[in-house]
């Protein structure tokens, strides 16, 4: 009896300490929220590159040192390039646009006051002045504010040079970070542990490669798009477009907003326009790209894609957001390989499909808490007639 005792007193033991230390882990990883993100961020950026880095050693034989280096310049390099080159020439060009703005809004103002009813005439007249206000000239900004925006700037330019830092320690670091891992694991668990390790990184490259692609490819086919239709801007608005293409099903609508507006400077005819370009790509995006390169990828449903957004938004905000689909599908990874078995589970008599006789044949065989068929042994001639 009091062995027994002893060994329930140690198992509550057990139990309130792992449960503790899984509240300090939790306590820690929230109020270091920001790096966890960052590092997270830079583990799918190289799970994108880690085959594009074993595919360069494949074919030329190089080690795998400076295959990291080659990838990683080139990947430097167009980071470099687009800062340098596309955002400059983006902002000049917003610039250029939004000296067309108060025109525009005088225009729309003066034919707000002919609307009837006057209610409506002075909606529209509310939002015409609401929207001149951020450009309309006024008082110095503070120091306090100029020393904030200055922080802000200096903070997202070192997030940005140690999320590059980290992609590159990750990339040659990942082997030896993956052993000193599994050396802490059963040595039994450790290939199962190890399986599941590559394929979580296997399905995060497959998404991140997918959406840096989508997003090429919907920049690139908007900014032809509107440089066709004469908006201004076009290259801001195909920038704005492919940034917002990595946000799950809201992406691309918000992505659409500033194209729009900009088109109502020009014409009517041009919003009809702009629209049916953004229709357009998104028909050829959803039937066709979205298919083909986003096949198998993420492996989630439409119901936990929007749960997921939700819960990311709340607890991390757009960046949140933006890694919860990955998160997830990382999360479903482990969860699949837990619950996968030899036998299949025995048939439900609730369920809502139920199976045809063939199906249950072949349940019931292979099923390991199904009884088995007792075979009815046919009587012969002598039987039959002694009976």
């Amino acid at each position: 009896m009091r062995a027994e005792s002893l060994s329930w007193v140690a198992r509550g033991a057990g139990l309130a300490l792992g449960v503790g230390l899984i509240l300090v882990l939790a306590g820690l990883v929230a109020a270091a929220r920001d790096v966890v993100l960052l590092v997270f961020l830079a583990v799918l950026l190289g799970a994108a590159l880690e085959p594009v880095v074993a595919t360069i050693r494949g074919r030329t034989g190089i080690g795998r040192g400076l295959s990291i280096l080659v990838v990683y310049a080139a990947f430097m390099a167009l980071v470099v390039g687009i800062a340098v080159f596309i955002v400059p020439a983006a902002f000049v060009q917003l610039s250029a646009a939004l000296t067309k703005l108060p025109t525009f809004l005088d225009q729309v103002q003066a034919w707000a006051g002919n609307l009837r009813p006057g209610s409506l005439a002075d909606g529209i007249t509310s939002l015409v002045k609401a929207a001149r206000a951020p450009f309309e000239p006024g008082p110095p900004p503070a120091p306090d504010e100029v020393l904030g925006a200055s922080l802000v700037v200096g903070q997202a330019a070192g997030a940005l040079v140690t999320l590059l830092f980290l992609v590159f320690f990750w990339l040659t670091e990942r082997s030896r970070l993956q052993r000193y891992v599994l050396a802490f694991a059963p040595q039994p668990r450790r290939a199962g542990i190890r399986d599941a390790w590559n394929e979580v990184e296997t399905r995060l490259g497959l998404w991140a490669r997918g959406q840096l692609l989508l997003m090429a490819t919907i920049g690139l086919g908007t900014g032809i798009a509107y440089s066709l239709l004469g908006l201004p801007a076009a290259l801001l608005l195909a920038l704005i477009a492919a940034l917002t293409e990595i946000i799950p099903i809201v992406g691309p609508f918000i992505g659409a907003i500033p194209a729009v507006l900009i088109a109502t400077t020009i014409s009517p005819e041009t919003v009809v326009l702009t629209i049916a370009v953004y229709l357009a790509l998104q028909a050829i995006e959803g039937n066709v790209l979205v298919p083909i390169i986003m096949r198998n990828s993420v492996g989630l449903s439409p119901f936990l894609v929007l749960v997921s957004l939700l819960v990311g938004d709340t607890v991390g905000g757009a960046l949140g957001a933006i890694v919860a689909v990955p998160v997830v599908a990382g999360v479903t990874v482990v969860l699949e390989r837990l619950q996968d078995r030899d036998t299949p589970v025995p048939i439900d008599p609730a369920a809502v499909e139920t199976p045809d006789a063939d199906a249950r044949e072949e349940q019931a065989q292979a099923s390991p808490s199904s009884p088995p068929r007792k075979r009815r042994r046919r009587r012969s001639t002598t039987e039959v007639s002694r009976a």
